[in-house]
């Protein structure tokens, strides 16, 4: 009888440790298996970023992250792309020459400054001390703007103003235009900032 309860006592104990060390187990394997993942920092040092374009109406403009920094995709109206050839003569770099801050992809040295004239991808940084710049995409008169504004964006640290290709008005303390980083159309509806060439 004093048999079995000694069985019975060695088998709870084994039984315990047992779970203990699946439990433990699980503990280390765990760490292991998501180190294969790439890390927030590796993402945050260029990994590629997905876009679904397709839920951003005309007007309306969608902020993405790649590189810590934000990306913004505006889908501009009709309106808003036939009033950029006729602002070139107020503009610093209407063609996307310059190279003070970042060099234009050649496929967006146009006044749209994108691939598809309808949606304009660029880095929502001003090039000039780094700050975020507004939307004023509602052309007219308004304060800190020209009465003769066709909309854009406009940077609050310093009055840098930019048009809806993010390109800078002249006589402005931003040295150039926004950036516009490397991306590719994956399909009508999905682009990928980050890569401007299919392998």
């Amino acid at each position: 009888m004093s048999d079995k309860k000694i069985d019975g006592a060695k088998r709870t104990w084994l039984i315990a440790s047992g779970c203990a060390g699946a439990v433990g187990a699980g503990f280390v394997a765990v760490p292991f298996v998501s180190s294969f993942e790439p890390s927030e920092r590796a993402r945050a040092a260029g990994a590629p970023v997905e876009v679904d374009i397709s839920g951003i109406a005309p007007g309306e403009k969608l902020t993405v992250a790649w590189r810590g920094k934000p990306v913004w995709i505006v889908h501009r109206t009709p309106e808003q792309l036939a009033e950029l050839p006729k602002i070139d003569a107020e503009l610093a770099d209407p063609e996307s020459k310059r190279t003070n801050f970042s060099t234009t992809p050649e496929y967006a040295r146009n006044d749209w400054r994108s691939i598809k004239k309808d949606f304009l991808v660029v880095v929502g940084i001003c090039t000039h001390l780094g700050c975020s710049p507004g939307d004023k995409f509602t052309p007219g008169p308004q304060p800190s703007l020209p009465d003769n504004w066709s909309g854009g964006f406009l940077c609050p640290c310093h009055g840098s103003t930019f048009d809806m290709s993010g390109r800078v008005f002249k006589d402005k303390p931003a040295p150039d235009n926004l950036e516009v980083p490397p991306y590719i159309y994956l399909s009508d509806s999905r682009i990928l900032i980050g890569e401007d060439k299919k392998a």
